[in-house]
């Protein structure tokens, strides 16, 4: 498939900004009735919070560069039973309800028994809506049959790694930015690379599933007749079209293996490295997981890269 910039774009930020309200999500819920810390964590929040919504919705704005007439993009929403594209719309738009329910709750709303039982109620339903949204972007490609490198078990699972990751390292720079002194790099850098190794491993699996994935290299196996010789009276067209620009992209071998080594080092080699500078050096905290959020980000954009480039849809064999 040709790697959309705007797709990527989308994946990329819509990923880092529905992990980082996921996270807050989960803050929330588990402090939400402890009086004595949510003060400290109010400014935190509040960040978190707008960064994550600015996140998402660029993401998913930049989306609409890739489709033919953006105008029309709402109609999607209306076809949720059956679209996980339009599910997707349907989770992303109320994710946004709970979030705003969030600020007025911090902003408005006085400390107290039920101010905490809210608080704990809306970081549930962030949580789990802005994860679900994340797996619906995750099977709008994986539920593609025709897309072999795309119908796989580990395509959701990765998506949601990536999302946690990225959204863990941005809390953790605003934590380090925000709370008080002695904010723990060390141990921020090393939960990174361990979340990193653990995404990089079911990468790994997943990569070494399609380059082993007998792929159908017959006409007759891609319309379901195996052993038959399947023969066309002309070639489909006589010059490129959608189809060809789109469906018929190709990745050199080689190229796909050092992309792939990019984005193992920037997924584990980057948060290693900043936890042996944390360790070792004491480097100060902000600008080192400022560092690692956007090296991070970087691999996830090279990630998805490969992703989209090392798809071979099976209309291509009629070409």
């Amino acid at each position: 498939m040709h790697p959309a910039l705007s797709v990527i774009f989308f994946t990329t930020l819509s990923g880092a900004g529905y992990g980082l309200l996921a996270w807050l999500g989960l803050s929330v819920l588990l402090l939400h009735a402890r009086a004595d810390v949510m003060p400290m964590l109010e400014a935190l929040h509040w960040w978190a919070l707008l960064l994550g919504l600015v996140l998402s919705t660029v993401g998913l704005l930049s989306s609409l560069a890739h489709l033919g007439k953006p105008q029309r993009a709402w109609r999607a929403l209306s076809q949720w039973r059956t679209s996980w594209l339009s599910r997707e719309g349907v989770l992303a738009m109320a994710t946004v309800i709970p979030a705003l329910a969030l600020a007025a709750l911090l902003l408005w709303v006085e400390p107290g028994p039920e101010r905490a039982l809210a608080l704990g109620l809306c970081g549930l339903l962030l949580a789990v809506l802005a994860l679900a949204t994340v797996a619906c972007t995750a099977m709008i490609y994986a539920s593609l049959p025709p897309i072999p490198a795309w119908h796989h078990p580990l395509v959701v699972p990765v998506y949601l790694l990536f999302a946690l990751l990225t959204g863990l390292a941005l809390l953790f720079w605003l934590m380090a930015l925000l709370l008080p002194a002695g904010t723990a790099a060390t141990a921020m850098t090393a939960t990174l690379a361990a979340l990193g190794a653990l995404l990089l491993a079911c990468k790994w699996l997943y990569w070494r599933g399609i380059d082993r994935q007998p792929s159908p290299a017959t006409r007759g196996d891609a319309v379901g007749l195996p052993g038959r010789t399947v023969t066309v009276f002309e070639r489909p067209h006589t010059e490129a079209n959608f189809i060809t620009r789109e469906m018929a992209f190709t990745v050199a071998r080689r190229h796909a293996r050092r992309l792939r080594w990019l984005a193992a080092a920037l997924l584990v080699a980057a948060p290693g490295l900043a936890w042996l500078l944390a360790l070792s050096a004491g480097a100060p905290a902000a600008p080192l997981l400022a560092a690692t959020a956007i090296a991070l980000l970087a691999g996830a954009f090279v990630e998805r890269w490969l992703f989209f480039a090392q798809a071979r849809h099976l209309v291509t064999l009629y070409y």
